[in-house]
């Protein structure tokens, strides 16, 4: 048995084995079961089926190559284009490999990620500007880009990386490569890369496609069908958003590049075990469609799914109508539009970021909102789309796709429901009318503390003023070692002291799935929680909080109510009750005053003035947080180890004045 530390569930260790898994999932789930049934075949013999249903090779990917100029002249990207123009002549990002052993010496994984990073992404927009243009000037380009990453040691990213674990090693064993979400992400940049110009650059090049396919064989295809402890593949655990990333990253490699005829059967082999790995993941999704990883892990988990849904009907010529009547997809599609507040903002949830900074694949939520008929899902992908213009950090396929699909020239409004009840991750967001981000809103949740991406935020509460969030959750910082070591909860925005629930007779929230709230009730524009359990005091204090929206008043109440069952845990500490706030704050007796950022309406929080209260200033130094927040958050923190209840009470301050 090896124990090696993963991406997933950060403090809880991947146990990987090198024989055969003990345990397996057998029973075909609802992606699985609906493929077989389209096609006529059973479970055993769907590789087989495939292999007729299949596209060839060259026609298999939904983007046009670029010798379809009547596509690509219609796209424009002249941002892109100046910033190839610009890399021309200078040096290659270099990812270094003293920078990848740092992981392993002081935790910095960023160093080299970056580097990485850059260096598919100048390839990407290389290619792209070849596409746009048509001009010749830039297969030298792509061709030193191509050589590059096949001459990469290793496509695996370092913190992900086995070489160890199993050897004591700092750098990987290039003998023994290790698909994770890197490797998967190289091999399907460089059948993007085939795809679209891959006959052009063998013209110049002759030999340079080969390379292509010898590096994604050994690297990823080979490993892929020869492994059988690959842990994402959910055989043993509960699938995360590695499972579809990878997979719909090694269908994509699959379905272009195994184009010899002698492959024919090894491909429709990998494509039915891609969906084996699909299926799961559908399987483990919940009935509401909703992702504990919060909105941004979205876009590398559901959106992959869709991705890859999407990717397997386009190449089987809509024989798998991919999405079909399975009610959880329908559902998570919705995701996205549930968890919008306004402009850029988004509920933040575990490690997701409360503001978009970055563009995302707009076009993924639209082809999927047009084929299952979701209007709003649609209508809030073209909302969103000219907000963020497509961008080489997409990644090629998706940048492709984005710069040629037919949504992109349309316009779209946020739905903004008035109403959202995810029971699966006990998330309730309410706000004054729909579709309008003007007022208050709120997002209160309950779950447990044993989510993935974990932040010990079990009775947390968010509150938008014009869709701004004002009582904020941080998010997460720049990714460490350390983020996903036991020592994750050391971070102060994984706390709960750092989350807007109370400190009970000095306790903070553990961790683990045991730590959560019970007797949740959603009713109407309320959520209704226990929360002793979650701080492991159950049986000893009862603590019930009451998250409302009320319309009528135009204003949120956020009511905590205890009763002690235990004289002497009422001594142990002081009981307060904390409120992280974003923007300038003006503290009073039994009020603050907060003007968000953006310039939304101030809002003034009040509670009984007999509780006293104090403010602590978090001075920011993460890039990530900086970039959402600015320098500076603000907790809130009310005494009320006196009292037996507390209500505060948060309205918007329309009388324009400042204090």
């Amino acid at each position: 048995m090896i124990t090696v530390f993963g991406y997933d569930r950060f403090i809880a260790r991947i146990t990987l084995t090198t024989g055969a898994m003990m345990l397996r999932r057998t029973d075909p789930g609802p992606l699985l079961s609906h493929v077989v049934s389209q096609l006529g075949c059973t479970a055993s013999t769907l590789s087989t089926a495939l292999q007729t249903h299949l596209l060839p090779p060259a026609a298999s990917l939904p983007a046009p190559p670029a010798h379809d100029r009547d596509a690509w002249q219609s796209a424009s990207a002249p941002e892109l284009i100046r910033h190839a123009l610009a890399d021309k002549g200078t040096p290659w990002p270099q990812p270094l490999a003293h920078d990848a052993a740092r992981v392993f010496s002081d935790g910095d994984r960023n160093t080299w990620e970056q580097n990485a990073f850059a260096r598919v992404q100048r390839s990407s927009r290389s290619v792209i500007a070849a596409a746009l243009t048509g001009d010749e000037i830039w297969r030298a380009e792509i061709l030193d880009g191509v050589i590059l990453l096949c001459e990469q040691s290793s496509w695996c990213w370092p913190a992900h990386d086995e070489a160890r674990a199993k050897r004591g090693w700092v750098l990987p064993d290039v003998a023994a490569p290790v698909l994770d979400l890197g490797a998967g992400e190289i091999a399907a940049h460089l059948a993007w890369l085939d795809h679209l110009l891959g006959a052009e650059l063998e013209a110049t090049y002759p030999g340079v496609q080969t390379r292509i396919r010898h590096e994604v064989r050994s690297r990823v295809l080979d490993p892929f069908v020869t492994r059988d402890d690959w842990w994402w593949m959910g055989d043993e655990r509960t699938t995360i958003n590695w499972t579809p990333w990878i997979l719909g990253n090694v269908l994509t490699a699959a379905l272009r590049l195994l184009d010899s005829p002698d492959d024919a059967a090894l491909r429709a082999q990998i494509v039915c075990r891609v969906i084996v790995g699909l299926d799961r993941y559908v399987a483990d999704l919940p009935d509401d469609g909703a992702v504990d990883e919060g909105y941004q892990y979205w876009w590398a988990g559901a959106a992959r799914l869709l991705e890859a849904l999407d990717l397997l009907g386009f190449a089987t010529h809509d024989a798998i109508d991919p999405l079909g009547d399975i009610s959880t997809l329908r559902e998570t599609i919705a995701f996205p539009y549930r968890m919008h507040l306004g402009d850029h903002w988004f509920v933040s949830v575990s490690d997701a970021r409360a503001r978009a900074l970055e563009p995302q694949p707009w076009h993924v939520l639209a082809r999927a909102g047009r084929r299952v008929g979701d209007s709003h899902a649609l209508d809030f992908a073209r909302s969103q789309h000219p907000v963020l213009d497509a961008s080489e950090t997409m990644g090629l396929g998706r940048l492709s796709l984005a710069l040629t699909d037919e949504h992109a020239n349309h316009s779209g409004r946020a739905p903004l429901p008035e109403r959202v009840w995810l029971p699966s991750t006990q998330l309730l967001i309410v706000r004054e009318a729909a579709g309008e981000r003007h007022g208050l809103a709120v997002a209160a949740k309950g779950g447990h503390n044993d989510e993935s991406h974990n932040h010990n935020d079990v009775g947390s509460v968010i509150v938008t003023s014009d869709g701004v969030p004002v009582i904020v959750d941080a998010g997460r910082p720049t990714y460490t070692a350390q983020t996903f070591s036991d020592d994750r909860y050391a971070l102060w925005m994984m706390q709960s002291a750092w989350h807007n629930v109370p400190v009970i007779a000095g306790h903070t929230q553990p961790t683990g799935p045991d730590f959560a709230a019970r007797a949740a009730t959603a009713e109407n524009d309320a959520l209704s929680l226990e929360l002793a359990s979650a701080y492991g005091l159950g049986g000893r204090v009862r603590w019930n909080r009451t998250t409302r929206l009320d319309r009528s008043a135009r204003c949120v109440t956020v009511h905590d109510s205890w009763t002690w069952l235990d004289d002497t845990l009422r001594h142990a500490g002081s009981s307060q009750v904390r409120v992280l706030l974003a923007g300038r704050v003006a503290l009073d007796p039994g009020a603050a005053h907060v003007v968000p950022l953006g310039g939304a309406t101030p809002v003034d929080i009040t509670w009984n003035s007999s509780a006293p209260a104090a403010l602590t200033t978090q001075h920011l130094d993460d890039p990530l947080l900086i970039d959402v927040w600015g320098e500076t958050l603000t907790r809130l923190d009310i005494d009320v180890s006196a009292l037996s209840e507390l209500i505060v009470t948060i309205r918007q301050d329309c009388s324009g004045g400042e204090r």
